[in-house]
């Protein structure tokens, strides 16, 4: 599939929850945020049916988040479900990896190998700090397990001004002796009304740091749909990226759709929702009449991230959770 800018929109990003377990407050108040009833919800049968015309359209790349995933009752059946469909090549899972322990040999049978790691400092206190929980521990050994495993590992950093700046290269001395890719992304202003202006340290800011300590970096060729601007740093075993999620310096290339957990249809993460295709698919429609749907929704895409923020209808003070619209 084809935009109006010649783009090739060819990756979904599926949220099965906007529960999570875990309080980060870049992404919600401490108390949380209220969340959908179950009915509310896309069932496991209406995203298999979504996703066997999204591959019938092209489609090749899914990745499953929330909240956290997991936290979603009988989610590895989700998974089993879409492996069985066999129209994507690759099937891909974000999680914090407070629960994803004790499910990683059958992910590995299912082939699904390629998880997003959300840490964003590795020092317990910070850590407890930005998550408002006392999980690192639980998070550092699932990502030994990983490594473990063979699994091919993006950790993911949000890096906020005067919070965790200084675990940017701690971070980054991971790809020096794990196979893993570093990934440090800008704060952006989806945390649920918690904070109404960022401070934000920009990915220009990280590159300095990066740069600063790094005088071998080296940037690396990126592939149609990367957000990241990647480097390398010789005789490293991973790589380290840069994502430019506020500057939105990457909208060229997008390839992505994303379906929060309720069936909103976000064709760029700062629209305020396009369509509730849920809705439409209870409403009885065809598969054609869907797929039908899908494409006109993908022929409209903005052409980038500012373009959508301004066609907004609801203010910037209404901006959701991550949580709500799928991490």
């Amino acid at each position: 599939m084809k935009d109006s800018f010649d783009r090739t929109i060819n990756y979904v990003r599926i949220a099965v929850t906007d529960r999570c377990n875990l309080r980060c407050f870049y992404c919600m108040p401490a108390n949380g945020i209220p969340y959908e009833p179950k009915a509310h919800l896309l069932s496991y049968e209406e995203i298999t049916r979504l996703l066997r015309i999204l591959g019938g359209l092209g489609f090749r790349k899914v990745r499953f988040t929330g909240g956290e995933p997991f936290l979603r009752k009988d989610f590895m059946q989700l998974l089993e479900n879409t492996a069985k469909l066999e129209a994507f090549k690759s099937i891909h899972i974000t999680s914090n990896g407070t629960l994803l322990q004790r499910h990683i040999p059958r992910l590995q049978e299912l082939g699904i190998t390629k998880i997003n790691l959300s840490i964003d400092s590795l020092d317990k206190e910070r850590f407890h700090k930005i998550t408002r929980r006392d999980d690192f521990e639980k998070v550092m050994e699932t990502f030994h397990m990983l490594v473990d495993h063979n699994f091919k590992i993006k950790l993911n950093a949000v890096i906020m001004k005067g919070i965790n700046t200084q675990d940017i290269i701690p971070l980054a001395e991971l790809a020096k002796d794990y196979p893993v890719d570093v990934r440090f992304i800008e704060e952006m202003p989806f945390n649920g009304g918690y904070k109404e202006n960022l401070e934000m340290y920009s990915a220009r800011d990280i590159f300095s740091d990066l740069k600063t300590n790094y005088a071998d970096l080296e940037q690396l060729p990126s592939a149609h749909g990367d957000t990241a601007t990647l480097y390398q740093v010789p005789e490293y075993q991973g790589n380290i990226g840069v994502i430019a999620a506020f500057s939105r310096t990457f909208c060229n290339t997008c390839n992505r759709l994303r379906i929060s957990s309720k069936g909103e249809i976000k064709s760029c993460l700062y629209d305020d929702g396009v369509f509730n295709i849920r809705d439409f698919m209870r409403s009885g429609v065809s598969d054609q009449e869907l797929s039908d749907k899908f494409s006109e929704i993908i022929r409209l895409k903005p052409k980038d991230g500012f373009e959508a923020e301004r066609a907004r209808k609801s203010p910037k003070s209404a901006m959701q959770s991550m949580s709500s619209i799928g991490g």
